[in-house]
């Protein structure tokens, strides 16, 4: 397979969207290219070749393209910042309080851009500059071996995909090795609880069952505090069940080290079995390809094909990589990418994307995209670095428990030796007893575990739904919506334009108008332009057009067999002085002038959308308050749309930069603190996603464009998907907020009864695993998004 050749161009002052669309296709047209693609949002030409040598040519040629076309963009090589990412498998890494340590730390090696850990995945992402890699995972291993050192470090890089992730807290063996060592040190307890013996004898049984069950506890403690650990889980458990021993309280000691680590026990599998129901949800990644080879078939890693070549797809295959079917009929499941249960039929020429289920046809697909570019990586990608982007509620936890924990330790202190000192009568050992009390409840764990599960199950969740949101922080957002704006074409209206009616004046035919508006919008792809040239349905010489001017927001100017053609709006007859016929019609105008001479108009209807009416009424029926549809089409149709869908705001004919000028207003006019959110089609809506508190992208499914732009991508072309992400946002904030309200209830009931002498250190170890086992199963039910 031949190496492929990439060099990245930005064009600075890029600003026709149209534009960009011809300058792709004519660098395409260029022999030496393989493939050029365009993306507007960023302004970046990615331009691929085969034979190295000739990417000076091609360049040459590039420029001179964009030139033709676009005369003031200037033209600029990319300069890419190497930063890459090195993802570490943190193997066993149950405790979330120590991997906030390591993450704080990593980020402080010298190098290192930006580092976070998927705790919910055990993974620690790293970014920093390629030629770093080396002595920054050597850094990154120093530091998880000091904080966790019984934690297993693997390159994902270099891991076998077949090694499973052996689950285990702090460094303990596989299930079966710590079931069989606590049970054998409880039943030494039991032996010692039932039977009466003398002190001693008691004593050595109480001491070989705190030492099965507690001694790694105990070692893992001694060697932290030597690093300077103190504050650990670890640390607070020694202390307390040591303290037990030294006020004689063996067998209280012993069962809340043993009630400890069965909580622990239960609160990793749980944990583990979390982390399995995400990467479930998520389980779209294909294993391979087959690749068509003359006249065989080689099954291949998804990362071996390249553009262009065939691919087999067998029934019941997940499909690998984005392309187009070239041969062969079948129906495929989407649910996976879209949430859609109803299958989708494919033939010949339609687009097929990686992710879906092929259900019943053999079909070969071309492939477009490479798999690190295809829609399922991207999809992906997104969702599992979305923890990067972490919810305000998360950081406010990551921030509470770095000062809580030392705040209810110098407390215990100060209730084991203060209130001897000073009250009559009052004993060293029972207040030290309630003092260990203190210490047993002071890990925070049942909230730092539970409250990213919680964010990072919401966000696997809605992906499953067709719902990418890109962050925790996003999601979070969408539960203070209080505005929401929407583009008109495409994401309330169907996008799909027909021509319904053409008048002609001063003695033109019907076809020659026709052909003459064809020809002046074959440059074009906006949907409009796509209409015209459908109904014309003739092929197109090109050769015919001298010059074309597209002015964004009236029209089009062209020379077309040497006449000078304006076709578009009113505004566009206004700008340069024709007099023309006003049409009062439920549709979109485009008037015709040749050489000045105003020759008729054409008009063109769209089609509402199915559920933009009920998306419309249930996000006012959950707490928006306010809804509007900014649009460039005429006030005529606008209003009709909005008075159909009961919209409270409607302006129209508005150029792209108004657009973002409304928002704007808009947000200055909002009564309440809540986020404005703009729902539009993710491709000329850029710059008003982007000016937005969020950004969704509408029809998403497949738009590289819509996946950069927007925060939220609705990967079917259904508003009220829109709906379903507040809706789901809502369920997981709510189930957040019932972790924090419940750990530190239970936390600060127990500690009041702790220090006035009425909990024992049995409901203090509930407090701490208990509460943490319960945190965690209750985030699990975030997943369940099918009924929402």
């Amino acid at each position: 397979m031949s190496r492929r050749i990439r060099k990245e161009l930005i064009l600075e002052g890029l600003d026709c969207a149209n534009c960009a669309a011809k300058i792709e296709a004519k660098i395409n047209e260029l022999s030496d290219v393989k493939t050029a693609n365009l993306n507007f949002i960023t302004k970046t030409l990615t331009i691929e070749i085969s034979d190295e040598d000739k990417m000076d040519s091609v360049i040459l040629k590039t420029k001179d393209i964009i030139k033709k076309m676009e005369p003031h963009v200037i033209v600029k090589e990319k300069i890419i910042e190497k930063v890459s990412k090195k993802v570490l498998m943190l193997m066993g890494l149950m405790c979330a309080s120590c991997s906030s340590k390591i993450e704080e730390r990593v980020k402080k090696i010298n190098g290192v851009k930006n580092a976070y850990i998927d705790f919910t995945a055990g993974k620690l992402i790293i970014e920093a500059n390629k030629r770093d890699f080396n002595r920054i995972t050597k850094e990154a291993i120093e530091i998880i071996k000091k904080i966790e050192p019984e934690v297993d470090v693997l390159d994902e890089s270099k891991n076998d995909k077949g090694h499973k992730e052996h689950s285990h807290s702090h460094g303990k063996g596989d299930n079966k090795k710590e079931l069989i060592r606590l049970l054998i040190g409880a039943s030494f307890f039991s032996i010692a609880i039932i039977f009466k013996f003398s002190f001693w004898i008691e004593f050595i049984l109480f001491f070989i069952s705190y030492i099965l069950i507690g001694g790694e506890i105990l070692l893992r403690a001694g060697k932290n505090i030597l690093r300077g650990q103190v504050f650990d889980e670890n640390f607070l458990m020694a202390v307390a069940t040591i303290g037990a021993f030294l006020i004689g309280e063996f067998p209280e000691g012993v069962a809340v080290m043993l009630f400890y680590q069965i909580g622990e026990f239960m609160q990793d599998l749980a944990v583990n079995r979390s982390r399995k129901s995400i990467a479930k949800l998520m389980d779209i990644r294909p294993d391979y390809a087959n690749l068509k080879v003359g006249e065989d078939i080689e099954k291949v890693s998804p990362d071996e094909v390249n553009i262009g070549d065939i691919i087999v797809v067998k029934p019941g295959e997940k499909v690998p990589l984005d392309g187009v079917v070239v041969e062969g009929k079948s129906m495929v499941d989407t649910s996976a990418l879209t949430g859609e249960s109803v299958p989708r039929e494919v033939k010949v020429g339609d687009e097929i994307l990686g992710g879906f289920i092929n259900k019943n046809g053999l079909l070969s697909v071309k492939v477009t995209k490479e798999f690190g570019e295809s829609t399922v990586s991207k999809i992906l990608d997104l969702v599992q670095n979305a923890s990067s982007k972490k919810a305000p509620t998360e950081n406010f936890i990551t921030k509470f428990a770095r000062y809580y924990t030392p705040i209810i330790v110098f407390a215990a202190l100060a209730l084991a030796i203060i209130p001897p000192l000073v009250i009559e009568g009052a004993k060293f050992s029972e207040w030290i007893y309630r003092a260990l009390v203190f210490l047993v409840i002071s890990c925070p764990c049942a909230l730092v575990v539970s409250i990213p599960l919680g964010f990072f199950g919401g966000i696997g969740g809605a992906s499953k739904r067709g719902i990418l949101v890109k962050g925790g922080n996003y999601l979070e957002a969408l539960n203070n919506v209080d505005t929401v704006v929407f583009d008109k074409t495409g994401t309330l209206t169907k996008g799909v334009f027909k021509v319904t009616e053409i008048k002609v004046k001063n003695g033109i035919s019907r076809e020659q108008l026709l052909e003459i508006a064809a020809y002046a919008e074959s440059y074009s792809n906006h949907p409009i332009a796509v209409s015209i040239l459908n109904e014309y349905g003739k092929e197109i010489n090109k050769d015919y057009i001298e010059s074309y001017d597209e002015i964004s927001g009236y029209g089009i100017k062209a020379v077309v067999k040497g006449k000078v053609v304006l076709a578009g709006n009113d505004k566009l007859m206004k700008k340069e002085n024709i007099e023309y016929e006003d049409v009062d019609a439920a549709g979109t105008i485009v008037h015709v002038v040749i050489d000045r001479k105003y020759a008729g108009y054409i008009i063109i209807s769209d089609e509402m959308k199915k559920d933009s009416e009920k998306a419309v009424r249930e996000l006012k029926a959950i707490g928006v308050n306010k809804t509007v549809m900014l649009t460039g089409d005429n006030k005529k149709v606008a209003d009709s749309v909005g008075e159909k869908l009961g919209l409270d705001r409607v302006y129209a004919e508005l150029l792209p930069q108004h657009k973002v000028e409304k928002v704007e207003m808009l947000e200055r006019e909002m009564q309440t603190k809540g986020k404005l959110i703009f729902v539009g089609d993710g491709i000329n809506d850029a710059p008003v996603l982007a000016r937005a508190d969020i950004g969704v992208a509408m029809g998403g499914l497949g738009s590289d464009a819509a996946i950069e732009a927007a925060d939220i991508v609705l990967m079917t072309d259904e508003p009220s998907k829109l709906v379903t992400a507040i809706k789901i946002a809502k369920r997981t904030r709510k189930i957040v907020w019932q972790n924090i309200i419940f750990s530190l209830g239970i936390k600060g009931i127990v500690l009041l009864l702790g220090a006035l002498g009425y909990a024992t250190m049995w409901a203090a170890v509930f407090a701490d695993v208990g509460v943490a086992l319960i945190a965690v199963l209750n985030s699990m039910r975030v997943l369940n998004v099918n009924n929402i």
